[in-house]
């Protein structure tokens, strides 16, 4: 099972960010899904994750989607503070 991290807000509402192991969390009400950063090929079949939406740099190249993929999770995970309930990317649920 893969660990989910989330956090609530002093309002109630609950963000995470997405993984389909977190879908059972959308049955707790109506729910928003925004797009925090962006996995994308480069060139030479390389990848990168950009997080400009959350105000982060571009993070690789990197070899595999995989690598970029843990880049980008562990950066948001050491970025509590660049993420908030109403960033793009964080799913929201109310």
């Amino acid at each position: 099972m893969k660990d989910i991290t989330f956090a609530i807000e002093p309002d109630g509402s609950l963000w995470f960010v997405y993984s389909d192991a977190a879908r059972p969390l959308l049955a707790l009400g109506p729910s928003a899904c925004k797009r925090v950063s962006h996995v994308e090929p480069a060139p030479g079949g390389l990848w990168t994750a950009d997080m400009a939406p959350a105000g982060g740099p571009v993070l690789g190249p990197f070899e595999a989607r995989s690598e970029a993929l843990d880049a980008e999770l562990a950066w948001l995970s050491g970025h509590p503070d660049a993420v908030s309930a109403f960033a793009a990317g964080i799913l929201q649920v109310a």
